[in-house]
């Protein structure tokens, strides 16, 4: 970690807490290391998942009674 580190207390399950030692281990990281990528990996998903739905802004909607229409008027239903 570099000296721009912060600390802070997090509360883990102790399964959870279990697993992470052993992931730690096992992968030659800290649990800190473990964390700090997970945290990463989730943090670039939210942001896919933003940009996606800034993409598709544009797109026609569909309420929900109409999706159930659609899909009864084509056999579906």
């Amino acid at each position: 970690m570099g000296d721009l580190s912060k600390r802070s207390t997090i509360y883990f399950e102790p399964e959870i807490h279990q697993a992470l030692r052993v992931k730690a281990a096992t992968t030659h990281q800290s649990v800190s290391e473990v964390v700090n990528e997970a945290v990463r990996m989730a943090l670039r998903e939210d942001q896919e998942d933003l940009n996606a739905v800034t993409q598709r802004s544009t797109e026609p909607t569909l309420s929900y009674e109409e999706l159930l229409d659609d899909l009864k008027s084509n056999g579906k239903l």
